[in-house]
């Protein structure tokens, strides 16, 4: 069996260049008013703080402009939806990043729905996740649309297939459930509470880990012909599913790195060019 390797990074460029030169014309349309990502990091974790900057750089590479907050660990959410306010009201601003995770004790749900709707670019309020679901025209989570988006540039067919999701996070595990729905596929969303995991992944035409663990899903538990879309990413490139030999028995595999991540950055920033661009319709 050929396996398809489903390049995100290669796919990402393409898309990065597609989008340079809308940037250009939309400034040019807009008098000079260039498309703006702000990006808002509360405290100092690393990785966080690495991410952020992954996309000040994937902005700065096709000409958008980007505004990088940063808060202290000690801010309080009365700050930072104050800070989210003063973005939603700025006509600049086009789209809005809070990164994930915050730091304790600020609420970090009442904090994402606090985001216009109309910058929401990384798909995080309850809103917009509701639009979604229900098939309605709204900004999808970063991560699960730029897997769709990366699905369907291969020509990976989800109609009818049975797709297995590994985790239930709200802003990956969920949305991904919907889109996949969306696309007439029959899902599967599986969790800590699970039984028979294994089991539940051995049954799965398509599936997508995002369970935070390093090689948690094994490879024996993947059925040959399965397509494989690790969502994980772990220090020394390792991935959330076991590789050992999915490559000579599977339809497609997303490598780690270069798979989901870039996918997730060209997503945020195609939707806050998308995001632009109405606001200068109006």
């Amino acid at each position: 069996m050929k396996c398809i390797v489903l390049d995100g990074k290669a796919l990402a460029a393409q898309i990065a260049s597609d989008l340079a030169s809308q940037v250009a014309s939309l400034t040019n349309m807009s008098n000079g008013r260039v498309p703006t990502l702000a990006t808002i990091l509360v405290g100092n974790d690393p990785a966080s703080a690495t991410y952020v900057r992954m996309k000040l750089n994937a902005c700065a590479a096709i000409g958008m402009d980007s505004r990088a907050i940063v808060l202290s660990s000690d801010t309080t959410t009365v700050e930072l939806l104050e800070a989210i306010d003063a973005l939603n009201g700025d006509e600049t601003v086009d789209g809005i990043l809070l990164q994930h995770p915050v730091p304790d004790p600020i609420d970090e749900r009442a904090c994402f729905d606090r985001i216009d709707i109309r910058k929401d670019v990384d798909g995080v309020t309850s809103a917009g996740f509701g639009k979604m679901a229900l098939g309605m025209n709204a900004f999808g989570a970063a991560t699960p649309a730029g897997i769709m988006r990366l699905l369907g540039h291969y020509g990976i067919s989800l109609r009818g297939k049975h797709a297995v999701v590994l985790g239930r996070s709200p802003i990956l595990g969920k949305p991904m459930a919907a889109m996949l729905t969306n696309a007439d596929a029959t899902v599967t969303l599986c969790h800590s509470h699970t039984p028979d995991l294994g089991h539940e992944v051995r049954r799965a035409d398509i599936i997508v880990a995002a369970v935070g663990r390093p090689h948690f899903v094994k490879a024996n538990w993947i059925k040959d012909g399965a397509v494989v879309v690790d969502a994980g990413y772990h220090p020394g490139g390792i991935g959330d599913v076991e590789p050992d030999g999915l490559l000579s028995r599977c339809a497609a595999v997303t490598p780690v790195p270069g798979g989901v991540g870039p996918m997730t950055i060209s997503t945020l920033i195609s939707q806050t060019l998308e995001a632009a661009t109405r606001a200068n319709s109006k």
